[in-house]
Parts: C-alpha cells; sequence; structure tokens
C-alpha cells in the first residue's frame, strides 16, 4: 500500500495541493510555479524515490516568491510527517547523503526526532553566505528558508552543508536536494529489526 498522505493547504497567500507516497519509485507531477524549483524538487523525489504530486494553485509570485517558497516547504514537510504515522514507528529514523557535482559537494544529515531544527553552513560561511548568481527570483537565502520551513513542519534535525560553493546557484541546490532525498531516503526505510516500534529510548517522537 506505501505510507501515503495528501494535503490542500489555503492561505490568504498561496493554494497548495499535494500528494506523496514515501514507499514510490520517483515519480512526480509538480508545479511550483517557479522553474528552478521544480527542477531540485524533480531531483530530490527521484533520488529519494518518493512519489510526488504538488500544485501550486495560486500564488502571489506578483509580489515575490518569499511565501510560495515556504508554503511549499510546509506542506512536504507535514507530507511526510503523516505518512510516516503519529510516532514514525519501525523506522531508522537517522539518514545521511552526499552528493558531488564538479567541485562542489553537498552533504545532509538527518535526525527525525519530532523536534525541528536546521543548521546551514555554505562554504564556511553562516550567514551571509558567498555571493552567486539568482534563477526565477531564487537566490541562496531562500534555499535556508526553504529547509527551515520543511524540517519544523516535518520534525526533523537536519545539519547541511555545501562544501567549495560554486558561483553558480543552481549548482549549490542541486547537489543539496539530493543530498536531502538520500538522507530522507535512508531515515524513512522500515529496520525489519525495530518493525513496529518507535524509533526512541523515550518510546515516543514528539
Amino acid at each position: 500500500m506505501g505510507r501515503k498522505a495528501k494535503i490542500e493547504r489555503k492561505s490568504n497567500e498561496t493554494e497548495i495541493i499535494a500528494e506523496l507516497n514515501i514507499d514510490g519509485t520517483g515519480k512526480t507531477k509538480i508545479k511550483t510555479n517557479i522553474g528552478i524549483l521544480d527542477h531540485m524538487l524533480d531531483l530530490f523525489s527521484f533520488h529519494g524515490c518518493f512519489d510526488l504530486t504538488l500544485d501550486v494553485k495560486k500564488a502571489d509570485l506578483n509580489i515575490d516568491i518569499h511565501h510560495t517558497n515556504e508554503d511549499i516547504a510546509i506542506v512536504l514537510g507535514k507530507l511526510f510527517r503523516k505518512a510516516l504515522g503519529e510516532q514514525c514507528a519501525g523506522i531508522r529514523r537517522f539518514g545521511a547523503g552526499a552528493v558531488p557535482m564538479e567541485n562542489t559537494l553537498g552533504k545532509c544529515i538527518i535526525d527525525i526526532n519530532g523536534r525541528g531544527h536546521l543548521a546551514l553552513k555554505i562554504g564556511e560561511n553562516d550567514p551571509p553566505y558567498p555571493a552567486m548568481n539568482v534563477i526565477d527570483g531564487y537566490a541562496i537565502t531562500y534555499l535556508e528558508h526553504f529547509l527551515e520551513s520543511f524540517v519544523k513542519n516535518l520534525g526533523a534535525t537536519l545539519h547541511a552543508k555545501i562544501n567549495y560553493p560554486s558561483e553558480d546557484l543552481h549548482t549549490n541546490l542541486e547537489t543539496i536536494f539530493k543530498a536531502l532525498g538520500l538522507a530522507i531516503d535512508e531515515a524513512t526505510t522500515i529496520d525489519k529489526r525495530k518493525e513496529g516500534k518507535v524509533p526512541s529510548t523515550k518510546g515516543i517522537i514528539d
């Protein structure tokens, strides 16, 4: 049957309908109205083997992409948490992924522990981040907003780093979204030794 979820989210800024199958094959149907983000979510889903349908029916892109980028991440985090179930029973919980692209290396390490926290470094820099190009209005700061909103709504701690960042935004984003897909795929895998058990010595994920 697969671990599946569907969410419809409406606000004054956006209207989003999304479906997820964690135990998929990487099939996607994505329309965010932000071309570079469509591409990144395709990569994320393909390499994580998640089936993802995401349709942004309404967005205030005439202002900027902030609300749309953030709300998509909120929906995606909620989808994963809903599909995993309240106590995330049986999952490995921890996952890691690393993806090279030319000289650039993106790394993601995740713990689905019920507590949302993001630690992001680009090169050796916390904000402000190194200068790079902008694509479809998408700047490197939007990656931070996306990841933060995603992990808060999933309930996960994520450490993400881009080693040797490129001046090309596309390259940097691609390494992180692919690495994130790999990390979440590993973390959400059912461990047969712990099937049905809450993956915490506390006995709860909150």
